[in-house]
């Protein structure tokens, strides 16, 4: 598939995911909507079925959807070329920036409500460490972010009739279990392009970006996918 191909699609398959994540957080986050308050499991749920609609919106392209994702292919031997890695990337983080301004509009009343605190607003768009400690964060999103490549590269060698449903499964697994202490952010492009969206948007009242953390969900996740890809190599996943 040829550059501008796989640009397109990532960037509808990851705007489409970040809408609907991103959706999620907004609902259960912000003040005055009707689901408000409704749990880390309700994130959770909203972040599988976009990683769900992502998939196959994107399919064309192979719906990497992710950087991590995206490096843990190329680092387990897959042949994917410097051009289609450049057109993943650029697909990846504009549709990530995208869905986040959808997002903002969705909510835009919300967002403008001076009740809505300016913490919650961020946590919309970008995660956030429960505990902050960079070491220990970093850790978490290696971890997390390790399984979900390493899972993915092995649904490559098993037939399943699930396809996009067993990643959306498999990332609301991740988020029940390792999502607590930073979030699960497990794709640099899913914080970094809203984050920039935050920093951007004329958000009333919105507060810091939280520049400081921005790191973290970029190198945890990279950390993680390549040393999944490897691993998946190494152990003949691939």
């Amino acid at each position: 598939m040829g550059f501008g191909d796989i640009v397109l699609y990532e960037t509808i398959g990851t705007g489409l995911l970040i809408l609907l994540g991103c959706g999620v957080v907004a609902n259960v986050a912000l003040t005055k909507t009707k689901g408000f308050n409704g749990g880390f499991l309700l994130v959770n749920f909203g972040w599988g079925i976009g990683v769900f609609a992502g998939v196959y919106a994107a399919y064309k392209s192979g719906a990497h959807l992710n950087p991590a994702v995206t490096l843990g292919l190329l680092s387990s031997g897959a042949d994917i070329g410097a051009t289609q890695v450049a057109g993943y990337f650029i697909g990846q983080f504009l549709g990530a920036f995208l869905g986040a301004v959808l997002c903002w509009l969705a909510y835009r009343l919300h967002f403008d409500d001076p009740d809505s605190d300016p913490d919650a607003k961020l946590a919309v768009f970008s995660t956030g460490p429960a505990i902050s400690s960079p070491v220990w964060n970093v850790v978490t999103e290696v971890i997390g972010t390790f399984v979900l490549v390493f899972v993915i590269i092995a649904f490559g060698k098993t037939p399943s009739q699930l396809g996009p449903l067993a990643v959306a499964l498999l990332v609301v697994g991740i988020g029940a279990s390792l999502g607590g202490p930073t979030g699960y952010a497990i794709n640099p492009a899913r914080d970094l392009g809203p984050r920039i969206a935050h920093a951007l948007l004329p958000i009333k009242g919105k507060g810091s970006s939280n520049w400081g953390y921005s790191w973290v969900p970029v190198v945890g996740p990279i950390i993680g996918g390549v040393l999944a890809g490897l691993a998946a190599n190494a152990l003949n996943y691939v």
